[in-house]
């Protein structure tokens, strides 16, 4: 008998009736998030990000710029993939956190 591979109700991985483009952004992403989450010891992922982001409050040249762009592409990964099962209050609080990230990083590249 083969196994029921239904998620819970309500559980789904890929956006039902998506786009062309974000099917493809979540079925490209399905690899490296799995790799990510099963592969790596869980306190890789969120140390290396705390890391990077201490680096880049530290350095005040563009080398502190360079530390906060993986972590600014992280963030808006992931706010991307959740934006559809966000309420209001999360989007906002996506919106907020990616424009402190772009704002860190135009700083420290001199632009602000």
């Amino acid at each position: 008998m083969a196994p029921d591979n239904k998620q819970p109700q309500g559980e789904r991985f890929f956006t039902p009736g998506a786009s062309g483009f974000r099917k493809a952004v979540e079925q490209r992403s399905a690899v490296p998030m799995t790799f990510l989450f099963t592969q790596v010891p869980r306190w890789v992922a969120p140390a290396m990000l705390v890391i990077l982001l201490l680096a880049g409050f530290a350095v005040t040249n563009p080398l502190g710029g360079v530390a906060v762009l993986p972590v600014l592409a992280f963030v808006g990964w992931l706010a991307y993939l959740s934006w559809p099962s966000l309420s209001a209050g999360g989007k906002l609080l996506r919106v907020a956190m990616l424009t402190f990230l772009v704002l860190l990083v135009a700083t420290r590249f001199g632009a602000i």
